[in-house]
């Protein structure tokens, strides 16, 4: 059963409040067969308000994917509290789950393997709504046409399949794929790391406008401090499984508290170097 009093101190607009939330992984030793534990994430907390850009910062290793597959239940936590809402989702059963996967959709870093290669993109598109039993057969074909051309995708395209596209192609399929069952809560796990320039900026205004229109609410994994300074309301910084600040962006750039923040962003080129590189790009 699900718990559905808000747990003390729960914001009353939060979407998601996470509480020390923990995960830990048994691995074996090569030859001796002797067990050890991986600690992923280690207590960590984060509350994402109703319709906020929040960039989750952190180096590779620091726990973020895990954060992620643990926020959207794809892995379960070994400890904490997951409230979505102001129910505690981190201990449903099966059919649980899947209902919480109509309101929180995951877009991941590589598209190419997030995409199954055998389906059209148009199967794809209506995959999620045929496994949640949403509508009659031609009005989930009427609900792909619609979201394909929303995302930048002619219609026509709907018979190919994912290798057929671009990178940038994949990334807005898949998009279409999360938006298919109207989400409150887009998880992007690195989605825009692997496109160029061009296809980013474009991504990301269209996000813009799909928050203005649907009031949803985004959670943008990175390590590019500059994207996250430009569409992020507010960035928590994870170190070693914990978020250890997490504050308005504004605040995060000119007074970070912790010392690993403060390192973050020492190591991030001074803002003329960055215009004067994306400049030339932009001028090839």
């Amino acid at each position: 059963m699900i718990a559905r009093a808000n747990p003390e101190g729960h914001p009353e607009t939060s979407l998601i409040d996470v509480r020390q939330l923990s995960k830990e992984y048994i691995q074996q030793r090569p030859f001796t067969n002797q067990r050890f534990v991986v600690r992923a994430l280690a207590e960590a907390n984060l509350t994402i308000r109703h319709g906020a850009t929040i960039g989750l910062l952190g180096e590779s290793g620091a726990g973020k994917s895990t954060f992620v597959r643990c926020l959207a239940l794809i892995e379960k936590p070994t400890t904490g509290e997951i409230w979505f809402e102001g129910e505690n989702v981190a201990n449903l059963c099966a059919s649980g789950v899947s209902r919480l996967r109509q309101h929180v959709q995951v877009i991941f870093q590589d598209a190419a393997s997030a995409l199954n290669p055998r389906l059209t993109a148009a199967a794809i598109v209506m995959e999620p709504l045929e496994i949640q039993g949403k509508g009659t057969k031609a009005q989930r074909r009427d609900r792909c046409v619609e979201l394909l051309e929303r995302v930048g995708l002619p219609a026509a395209c709907e018979c190919r399949k994912p290798l057929e596209f671009s990178g940038g192609q994949r990334q807005r399929l898949a998009l279409a794929r999360a938006l298919a069952l109207e989400p409150k809560l887009l998880i992007f796990d690195e989605a825009l790391s692997h496109l160029d320039l061009a296809s980013q900026e474009s991504m990301l205004e269209l996000l813009g406008r799909f928050k203005d229109e649907r009031n949803l609410t985004y959670l943008h994994v990175s390590h590019d401090l500059e994207m996250l300074r430009g569409v992020a309301d507010e960035i928590a910084v994870m170190h070693d499984g914990t978020i250890v600040e997490h504050k308005p962006t504004a605040e995060i750039f000119a007074h970070p508290e912790h010392s690993y923040t403060r390192d973050l962003l020492s190591a991030m080129p001074p803002l003329e170097i960055i215009c004067r590189e994306r400049f030339a790009r932009e001028s090839l």
